[in-house]
């Protein structure tokens, strides 16, 4: 009745719904009880936490978001106020035009990985993808290079082609960060890691290539998660009106946002900056 008093005079709503108007009116203004509050204060901390995160949390990273913060809440609870509230995380979409192009005159390397994207330290496992980005003026392409061991975003660039040079220079970047020593780079066949100039930039930086089957998203899953979480919080959310628009905008959930801040469940609910910075010095107090 509250929420529809703009609407409905009282005295109809009471009479169809067979309660007292007096009845209605006593319960309006009547204080509310501990728990009631207690919500109210959580959904203002959830509603917080939520918009921080560019709507894109749903209960569980809120909960561990909170929790962070030294704050302790049941996961139903929240999960019932962010209901009650309308507050949703992303979902995930995934279409779009085929970025994989095999080159059948190419020697595809080995495939060293075999499904298994576990890593004890950094450096050790690369992988690496290539996804769209939709413009009003054309499609742009981004290349990923991602660290297994903490799912951060090592190397990326983006272009509006599909040659070799996009894979490179996102290889370059992640070369240029990380300095890896005999790491496995792994991807799918596709023309733009099957080149001769991959290979050999791979081979005069001590890189080993390592290619999964074609045709299976399994052979390089951690990728494509990026990708859906890309496509859910950013891609499906934004329409871009010109390329440099899009690249600002990949620039800051990359850099700004994936990396530095979003909660993963794979990482214990912590970003992989934070992960990373944990983790290395427990190995370095080893």
């Amino acid at each position: 009745m509250s929420a529809n008093q703009a609407i409905f005079p009282v005295a109809a709503m009471a009479r169809v719904l067979g309660v007292s108007k007096a009845g209605f009116y006593a319960w309006l203004h009547r204080p509310w009880s501990a728990h009631a509050e207690a919500d109210a204060a959580l959904l203002k901390r959830i509603k917080t936490v939520h918009a921080s995160s560019r709507k894109t949390y749903g209960a569980p990273r809120v909960h561990a978001e909170l929790r962070n913060h030294g704050q302790s809440h049941g996961r139903k609870r929240i999960a019932r106020l962010m209901r009650n509230a309308g507050l949703v995380g992303a979902s995930h979409r995934h279409s779009g035009p085929t970025t994989t192009r095999r080159d059948k005159n190419a020697r595809p390397a080995p495939d060293l990985v075999d499904r298994n994207f576990t890593a004890t330290a950094p450096n050790q496992l690369w992988v690496a993808d290539i996804t769209y980005v939709p413009t009003a003026v054309g499609f742009l392409y981004l290349a990923v290079v991602l660290d297994a061991w903490s799912r951060k975003i090592v190397g990326w660039s983006m272009a509006n082609h599909l040659r070799a040079e996009l894979v490179l220079d996102a290889m370059e970047m992640a070369i240029g960060q990380r300095r890896p020593k005999d790491v496995i780079h792994h991807s799918d066949q596709g023309s733009q890691y099957t080149s001769m100039a991959f290979g050999k930039r791979c081979g005069e930086a001590g890189v080993r290539p390592s290619m999964g089957s074609v045709g299976d998203a399994y052979d390089n899953a951690m990728a494509e998660s990026f990708f859906s979480t890309l496509e859910a919080e950013l891609l499906s959310r934004r329409r871009f009106n010109s390329q440099a628009e899009a690249r600002m905008a990949c620039f800051s959930f990359i850099e700004g946002w994936y990396n530095p801040v979003s909660l993963h469940s794979g990482l214990g609910y912590r970003s992989p900056m934070t992960y990373e910075a944990e983790m290395q010095k427990v190995l370095d107090d080893a």
